[in-house]
């Protein structure tokens, strides 16, 4: 009788066991609910108006009726403006916090507690914090500004032409010390000897940072911008605290509008629509820019 088929069977099935978890998470909590909302998207249906609460197909007419309205196409230009606004600066300033920590000095523990410290913070909290900054009249913003000469009291989060950069902010504020980790810990892993070897070939700090450090770290960085995407449009915490999406909307951005269809408006179908779209995006995103990395990758072999 030959034991070692089951031992060598059991070693096979090992790994999709361990996958296993994984996949049934993933199937039940992602998978599924995307695979709905295309479904539900499909159908017209408001939960808060009686002739409508059962589902009736219209096919693409909720996708239609959303690019036809305004205020979804100002949602929109909300949400690439508090993209474009929130991802690179946060990578840009964890980039240079982790450069700034990743030293041998004293003190430096402090430093990195006090880049690290919003991080911890739950966005609630960091939002109330900084309402205190933009609060009108004694706003510490507001404060600074009095010092400099102007002297007129600025409503941050009122004014339709600072509520999205108010948003920003705070937004910046909580998530560059996280993505700083991750910086961090791709500094720490450098090889030093090829560092070693460019201080003696006469490289300055600028060279050796911009030939050497940041091509070494592209890895790190295609990991830091995806997550970032991806957190911009996951986040909306603060806008509840801070504007709640006004005034006249502009600081709605898409996942805030979501919430706002499916459970203010009860709007079943414009919601799911808004929500295949969402995901749709994030996806072409993820594509884009693996794709962008690999062939960045395959050019530096050749």
């Amino acid at each position: 009788m030959n034991i070692s088929r089951p031992r060598k069977r059991r070693t096979a099935l090992l790994p999709y066991l361990l996958l296993l978890p994984t996949v049934v998470f993933v199937a039940l909590f992602t998978a599924w609910p995307t695979l709905l909302s295309l479904y539900q998207s499909f159908f017209r249906q408001r939960l808060n108006i009686a002739r409508f609460r059962e589902p009736t197909f219209i096919g693409l007419q909720n996708y239609i009726d959303l690019f036809n309205d305004e205020r979804f196409l100002r949602v929109l230009s909300n949400t690439l403006l508090y993209v474009l606004g929130t991802v690179p600066l946060s990578i840009l300033l964890a980039f240079l916090f982790a450069l700034i920590i990743n030293r041998k000095m004293r003190g430096i523990g402090l430093a990195r507690l006090g880049f690290f410290y919003p991080t911890i913070l739950p966005m609630v909290s960091a939002a109330t914090i900084w309402l205190f900054f933009f609060t009108p009249d004694y706003g510490l913003l507001n404060s600074a500004l009095h010092l400099w000469g102007y002297h007129g009291p600025e409503n941050w989060t009122g004014n339709p032409n600072l509520a999205l950069p108010a948003v920003m902010i705070v937004s910046v504020w909580k998530n560059a010390g996280y993505y700083m980790i991750f910086y961090l810990a791709g500094l720490q892993s450098l090889p030093t000897d090829v560092f070693e070897a460019a201080a003696l070939d006469g490289a300055n700090w600028w060279q050796t940072l911009w030939r050497i450090t940041f091509p070494l770290l592209r890895r790190t960085t295609l990991f830091v911008t995806t997550i970032a995407f991806i957190g911009a449009f996951q986040t909306v915490d603060h806008i509840f605290v801070l504007t709640q999406g006004g005034p006249s909307r502009a600081s709605t951005v898409l996942l805030y509008y979501l919430w706002q269809e499916r459970i203010e408006n009860q709007n079943v179908g414009s919601a799911a629509a808004i929500t295949v779209i969402l995901v749709a995006i994030l996806l072409v995103f993820a594509i884009i820019n693996q794709t962008l990395s690999e062939r960045k990758e395959g050019d530096n072999v050749r």
